[in-house]
């Protein structure tokens, strides 16, 4: 079943002969339990795609339906509930509120949102991620890969119907990296959701259903064969 879908999708920055186009018209479609990569080089038009897929910036033209729902159709505050409730949002910048410890940002989504992880469930969720002796800590106290493990946790905290990640791995070890993957393809899996990892990381491929490749602006379904030519590369 698709969970969200991209309709002539297309993203252009500035008018005349200085416009750029982001994102050129793209059509896709992700459908539940997939793991998906998206790979492409810095600037090809990859964290575009994922802030447009997640409603955080609109299309020029074209339409995004997440969960039947046509966010083209919503005014921003509909819009705004439909991120909370659906997606899971890991971007490269962590986003932790700096005054905030790790597990009082988990206690924040409490206040906003119904149906997150029960205490079991977020125990383990600390444990895969191994960050059980930093719930206490402040953003400061963290590294880099610190930090991107407890925005991981918050993302899978709230039980999203979507995961977009954008360079989820980026501030981990190779270690850390896989067993990351490992977790965000269980639990794809296990709860039935869906999750796009956009990177320029080829050694993640092998965690998910579908690869596709951004090349300026261009969207392109990459089979079986190719993509493991462009991992072998």
């Amino acid at each position: 079943m698709a969970i969200l879908v991209l309709k002539k999708v297309k993203k252009s920055f500035g008018t005349g002969h200085k416009q750029v186009d982001a994102l050129k018209e793209t059509d896709f479609i992700a459908e539940k339990g997939e793991i998906i990569a998206v790979i492409g080089p810095s600037g090809s038009g990859k964290s575009t795609f994922l802030t447009i897929a997640g409603g955080l910036q609109n299309p020029s033209s074209g339409e995004i339906i997440i969960n039947k729902q046509n966010l083209s159709e919503l005014n921003e505050k509909k819009r705004s509930k439909i991120r909370l409730k659906e997606i899971g949002f890991i971007l490269q910048a962590s986003n932790l509120v700096p005054f905030l410890t790790v597990e009082k940002h988990m206690k924040l989504l409490d206040n906003v949102k119904k149906d997150n992880m029960t205490k079991k469930e977020l125990e383990k969720l600390y444990e895969d991620l191994g960050i059980s002796d930093l719930r206490k800590k402040y953003p400061a106290d963290l590294s880099g890969g610190e930090r991107q493990r407890v925005a991981i946790a918050k993302a899978l905290y709230s039980k999203p119907s979507i995961i977009l990640a954008d360079e989820p791995t980026a501030s981990l070890d190779s270690d850390r990296a896989y067993e990351v993957m490992e977790l965000l393809k269980k639990e794809t899996k296990n709860n039935n959701t869906t999750t796009i990892v956009v990177t320029h990381d080829i050694r993640l491929i092998d965690y998910c259903d579908k690869v596709y490749k951004m090349t300026d602006g261009v969207l392109r379904l990459e089979d079986n064969l190719n993509a493991k030519e462009m991992k072998s590369s």
